[in-house]
């Protein structure tokens, strides 16, 4: 067995092992499992990776990489092994108009900052930009401008990796496209992401906000459907919010870009819409204040110190048809009370058609809606996240048998026979790509998949 002394003999100072930083390591934003490495290695190349894994492959050491550290069960750690600190690898640019080639560990954030002077921006971000850009690829990615554009995944363009077996590769559609396919969406289980080049798209000035309020569910789950299939909006998101004791209130989050002086009309937008007319709310804001918009919560949570505290969160994709009685049915649980008074549900549709990374799965039919709760547990009560997260069961294998699938960055443990219905047909293709890619099943152990 490579004890850390070894790996010490092996890499030198390169090699963090202070005690301080193995329980970093140790953590995720998930704050739910603690797996604690035997070091942190820091790259400043490809070269120093590739270094690594051919090291570690052949003594069966576990490799995990690490961005923004937004986990949520430790699917980023490496429990007796190695974790690969991206941060140092996190230079982006140069901006050109229509790409853009960021390294792994940088933050969307970084990313954004650096298109942005150049009036571009990523055709899909995600709501949180502090995520690192390798984690989000990996897992793929979902965002308000997926009904129009699909994953973040599949804004890529290219990427440099290093696979489990320490190969150093470029890839591409054109080129390798099998490697490339298997690592977008692929959840770190063949390749380190290194470096992506991303397209760009032309980034508004401003865009105007609507929140349209609907007492009932079914009105608007249809609405959200039919502005998903229709052009009008670049940005399209919704949530869930309590109202009263026992009834919801549900919300479409629409966003329309503009350049000039004055807003959009409002009546053509909303034209044939089912919502609230009393409770519209509509605002016009920059283009990157809207990108940022989650920072404020992030401030506060920060403050409050609620975002070290444990995050058992589930995201789930619904197909249309099942929708109302999944939402209606977890909802009403008990077990996901605490919803009322803290937390946030996420629910908005994305087109199955725009989602075309190979290894991202999802149920069948065209309209899909992320059904995302977040919920936030008290520090040092083991028995409530436990409850939680067997909650997060309950939902998950009702969500199942109605068509669901489960969108793979959550605090829900999955067992041999879960991921294999996961992938379904799937299953063989992907299970051959981590056979030939990492032969010696050492990265990103933490997601619990067994080959």
């Amino acid at each position: 067995m490579t004890t850390a002394h070894d790996l010490a003999a092996r890499f030198g100072p390169a090699l963090d092992t202070r005690p301080e930083i193995l329980q970093e390591a140790a953590q995720d934003f998930g704050h739910l499992v603690r797996s604690e490495p035997l070091g942190v290695l820091r790259p400043q190349s490809a070269a120093e990776i590739k270094d690594l894994l051919e090291f570690a492959g052949p003594r069966g050491i576990p490799v995990s990489a690490r961005g923004g550290g937004h986990s949520m069960y430790g699917q980023g750690q490496a429990d007796r092994g190695i974790v690969l600190d991206l941060r140092s690898l996190n230079r982006v640019g140069p901006v050109t108009d229509g790409q853009v080639t960021v390294q792994a560990g940088a933050l969307w954030r970084e990313v954004l900052a650096a298109t942005l002077p150049h009036g571009r921006t990523p055709a899909v971000l995600t709501d949180y930009l502090g995520a690192g850009v390798g984690g989000v690829l990996s897992a793929g990615g979902l965002g308000g401008a997926t009904h129009r554009h699909g994953l973040v995944a599949d804004q890529v363009l290219e990427l440099e990796v290093v696979t489990g077996a320490g190969e150093h590769r470029i890839c591409s559609p054109g080129r390798d496209p099998e490697l490339f396919h298997a690592v977008l969406a692929g959840l770190g289980q063949c390749a380190v992401i290194v470096a992506a080049t991303l397209r760009l798209v032309p980034a508004p000035d401003r865009v105007r906000r609507y929140c349209l309020y609907y007492p009932g569910l079914a009105r608007c789950l249809a609405d959200q459907r039919r502005l998903a299939e229709e052009p009008r909006f670049s940005c399209l998101e919704g949530q869930a919010r309590p109202i009263g004791e026992h009834d919801w209130q549900y919300m479409i989050e629409a966003v329309a870009p503009h350049d000039g002086p004055y807003p959009p009309d409002d009546s053509t937008l909303l034209a044939g819409l089912s919502y609230d007319p009393a409770a519209l709310e509509a605002e016009d804001l920059g283009y990157g204040e809207f990108a940022h918009r989650v920072d404020t919560d992030e401030e506060v949570l920060r403050a409050t110190g609620e975002w070290l505290h444990p995050h058992p969160w589930l995201n789930l994709l619904l197909p249309h048809d099942s929708a109302e009685p999944v939402v209606r049915a977890v909802l009403a649980d008990p077990a996901f009370r605490d919803l009322r008074d803290t937390g946030l549900v996420l629910l908005y549709p994305v087109l199955s058609s725009r989602l075309r990374a190979p290894s991202f799965s999802r149920p069948s039919g065209e309209v899909l809606y992320l059904f995302a709760l977040l919920r936030t547990a008290s520090p040092g009560s083991p028995e409530t996240v436990a409850a939680m997260v067997a909650a997060n069961r309950a939902a998950y294998e009702l969500a199942r048998s109605r068509g669901a699938v489960a969108y793979p960055v959550n605090a829900l443990p999955l067992s041999d026979a879960d991921w294999r219905d996961h992938y379904g047909s799937r299953w063989a293709a992907f299970a051959e790509a981590k056979h030939r890619h990492d032969p010696h099943f050492i990265l990103t152990r933490g997601h619990g998949l067994r080959f």
